[in-house]
């Protein structure tokens, strides 16, 4: 896990850094089995998650955890309502 989590931290901050269109990357281990962890992702559009599919450190990346990830299952949404605070 210190490796996955090493990778994800990379990639998340390289991503909201480089990427205007990248509006939220978390990843988040579940309570009761933390090698199992699940990212939460919203993209200002279809263009922008394209892009990041294609950048340069999202396919470092994936390089890096190929081997740890056993399984990927992606799923869409609408959002019905977001919210964050903003300082």
């Amino acid at each position: 896990m210190d490796a996955y989590r090493a990778a994800i931290e990379e990639q998340i901050g390289a991503a909201i850094q480089k990427e205007p269109g990248v509006l939220v990357l978390y990843a988040v281990p579940e309570k009761d089995d933390p090698t199992r962890v699940k990212v939460f992702e919203i993209y200002r559009d279809t263009k922008a998650y394209e892009a990041h599919l294609g950048s340069d450190h999202f396919k470092k990346y994936k390089a890096k955890v190929e081997k740890m990830v056993k399984s990927l299952k992606l799923v869409q949404a609408t959002p019905i309502a977001l919210g964050a605070e903003t300082k």
